[in-house]
């Protein structure tokens, strides 16, 4: 009698455990959550920088005993590598660096868009340099990094212009931009910041980012996740998402906070960060799957076109070999997460 009373209590216990660990098949144990969570930056002052320097990931992760590292990427190209051999979860990146990610059949989705690209990045020249308007580079050299929001931008430019097969592109990182600008090896340079402030300081801008997102070449930083973390954990990027949207109200709400707390983190002058947050259009949640950006996985947005549009243009300079189709451009896109946190707050 003791034995079937102790058997069927062991079994009551299996039961609440086994209750505890599934909501709706996807909440897990505390046992069963990665004991760190691995995030690429790339070190902009945006919701991101804002969530880091105010804890906000703290509330949703070391509160369940999850470390966190951050990890800076000088460009997507860098962050797609690491995504590939799974060394981070999450990473932040111009948006064209996710349609290389989406044809090269990375194991990552798109889960939240930053921003739309404005002033905080732009075509500069030298203070001295005859060149005053995009035309008059023609036979000149221009620095930018590849596969980049820059690199789309700069295209479109020329293009607009007229010389898009009569410069010299250079590929260069950021930081082999500074260094050749100093040498005065460039006639030109198309980057974001911080380098962009650098730029300036010895230069003039000929066009920003805004002014060709208003002719219809908008550019935007996206962030993406490994599909093996998503699966895995998917409340834990709905968490993810939410010190996202935390960071975003400091700066809302509580802008001189947010521009104390990341001009710290960064390195930068009061000024000179929230010179760079007002330089591009920050996105509220609701926003996101609004018709305009992301839409939803039922009803896709015009951000899907955007994707395809700019795939062309990475076909063009042999970057991917070839077009997703709509199809997987509607799968890469996943808005899931975004309602999900919509419906929690």
């Amino acid at each position: 009698m003791m034995k079937r009373y102790t058997m069927k209590l062991i079994g009551m216990l299996m039961l609440l455990l086994s209750l505890s660990a599934c909501k709706n098949g996807e909440a897990t144990t505390v046992n069963q959550l990665p004991k760190e969570v691995k995030i690429g930056i790339i070190r902009v002052p945006n919701d991101k920088q804002v969530a880091i320097s105010t804890q906000k990931f703290d509330q949703y992760f070391k509160d369940k005993g999850i470390e966190t590292e951050f990890l800076f990427f000088d460009s997507g190209v860098a962050a797609n590598q690491a995504l590939v051999s799974g060394s981070i979860d999450f990473a932040e990146m111009g948006y064209t660096n996710g349609v290389v990610a989406l044809a090269k059949k990375l194991p990552v989705e798109l889960i939240w868009l930053h921003d739309v690209i404005g002033e905080n990045e732009a075509l500069v020249v030298p203070e001295n340099s005859k060149v005053q308007s995009v035309a008059d580079l023609k036979g000149k050299k221009i620095a930018v990094p590849f596969s980049s929001t820059s690199h789309f931008s700069l295209l479109k430019a020329l293009e607009e212009a007229g010389i898009r097969e009569e410069v010299s592109l250079l590929d260069m990182e950021t930081a082999d931009i500074v260094a050749a600008w100093e040498r005065n090896d460039l006639d030109a340079a198309y980057t974001w910041e911080p380098t962009l402030s650098h730029l300036k300081d010895q230069g003039r801008v000929l066009l920003t980012s805004r002014d060709l997102a208003e002719k219809g070449y908008m550019t935007s930083n996206i962030d993406l996740v490994h599909k093996d973390f998503a699966k895995k954990y998917p409340e834990l990027v709905v968490d993810y998402l939410s010190a996202l949207t935390d960071g975003q109200n400091v700066y809302f709400e509580e802008p001189a906070k947010a521009v104390a707390q990341v001009s710290k983190d960064l390195n930068l002058t009061e000024e000179e960060t929230l010179k760079q947050m007002n330089m591009s259009q920050w996105l509220r949640p609701e926003e996101l799957i609004s018709n305009d950006y992301l839409g939803t996985n039922a009803k896709p947005g015009h951000f899907h076109q955007v994707f395809l549009d700019t795939a062309e243009f990475l076909v063009e300079q042999k970057s991917i070999d070839q077009i997703p189709s709509e199809q997987e451009v509607n799968e890469f896109i996943n808005s899931e997460y975004i309602e999900k946190l919509i419906e929690r707050k």
